[in-house]
Formats: C-alpha cells, structure tokens, sequence
C-alpha cells in the first residue's frame, strides 16, 4: 500500500502570504498589530479619494500614477525587505552551526612572533599531537632561515608554552621582525612529529554582535582569521 505524504514544503514568500493574512484578519477585527499603514490601506485611501471625489474637480490622472506607482513601489520595497530580514535570520543560524561544528577540530591560523628593536624574550604555545620525550624548535625569518634552535624538552600533550630569548644561534640579538616557530618532536612511542606556530585545537565557540569567536591557545579570535579547519591527528 502506498503512503501518500500530506506535508508539504512552505517556501518564505509563502509564509510571508500567511502572515500578511493573519495581520489583515486581526484589523479587520478592529486591531492594527503592526501600528502603521502598509501598502493595501494606502490603496484604500486612494480608492477612497476616486469614490468621494468632485465630478466637477476630478483627481489629476498624473497624479493619480504617480500615487499608484509610489504604492507598487512601497508594496515592492515592504515584501523584498521582508524576504531579506528571513533569509538573513537563517543564514545567521547555519552561521551559528557552522561555527559550533569547529568544536573538537584543529585550526589553523596566521601566527607569528613579531620582534621589535627593543623586544628580548617572547613566549609563544606549540601544540604537541601526542606527549613527545624529546624535540627541537626552531625558529624562523619571514624569508623561511633558521635564526635559532632549541631544545623542546619532553612534554604533555597539549598546548605548551616555550619561551624565545630573542637571540641567534650567534648569541646575537635577532633583528626586529616577524618570526615563526616550528618543532620536530619524537613521541613516547618513537614517532617523528612535527608542529607549528598557529597549529591548535578548537577550544571554545562563543558569539558577540553577531561574529563568532574562537577560543584557541587561550585566546579567542574571529572565526574568519582562521585559514582552515582539520580534524585532530591520530
């Protein structure tokens, strides 16, 4: 036997009819919902004007147009900002989803340690996939050159924190600029790993004004800096 559905699909401009229809039932019943005049009571105003006016003094046709034509204009502008106010509810609420769903997953964001002249020490987190015995980090100019190395240490899983003293592998101090680190690191099981600057997992989602927020290495930024979601490694 065959199941016939009687649901059936209510497109915007449909539920935008359906409402229009109930605001119309309730003036008729002596109530305006809305508090102000839309598109259909300006056209009963007009045609309240043609019925009452002097067979003598006709209403100017140019006139009557230009009113005509300002109606069709409102009754236009009223339904599009309608429709536009739903989609961009919606679109909002699969923002919302989209942003929640990056919850649990890894993020990539532009991240560096920018030097100044006058900068000497800076900390900095590299995120370790699996606890590591051993590892070593190396930090980089913008034109991708070692300036320094050193020893990670062993660690947990996690965000850890490492601190940059600002000097090259000469001793020297480094010159004011932009930096990343990276670290190659073998695991307690004798893999190798490697991490970077602006690697970490999703730690939080929140929203304000309407821009979503990620927490990430403690710190929360807009979703839209981040370059790319991934799954966490195994």
């Amino acid at each position: 036997m065959a199941i016939t559905s009687t649901t059936t699909t209510e497109f915007t401009v449909d539920k935008w009819a359906a409402e229009k229809a109930a605001e119309k039932a309730a003036s008729a019943e002596g109530t305006n919902p809305l508090a102000e005049l839309d598109s259909d009571d300006f056209l009963k105003l007009l045609l309240t004007e043609l019925q009452y006016q002097d067979p003598t003094s006709p209403m100017d046709t140019e006139k009557m147009l230009e009113q005509t034509s300002q109606l069709t204009t409102l009754s236009t502008q009223q339904n599009t900002n309608k429709i536009m106010q739903e989609l961009a509810d919606s679109m909002q609420s699969s923002m919302s989803l989209n942003a929640m769903s990056a919850l649990g997953k890894m993020a990539n964001v532009d991240m560096s340690l920018d030097k100044t002249e006058g900068t000497s020490a800076m900390k900095f987190s590299l995120n370790f996939d699996e606890a590591a015995k051993s590892g070593t980090i190396y930090i980089q100019d913008n034109l991708g050159n070692v300036v320094k190395t050193f020893a990670s240490g062993a660690v947990d899983a996690g965000n850890n924190e490492f601190i940059w003293d600002g000097t090259t592998n000469a001793g020297e101090q480094a010159p004011a600029g932009k930096y990343t680190a990276t670290v190659a690191y073998t695991t307690t099981n004798g893999e190798s790993k490697t991490s970077e600057l602006g690697y970490y997992p999703v730690e939080a989602v929140k929203f304000e004004n309407g821009t979503a927020l990620v927490k990430i290495a403690g710190n929360y930024v807009d979703i839209n800096s981040i370059t790319e979601f991934t799954e966490p490694n195994s």
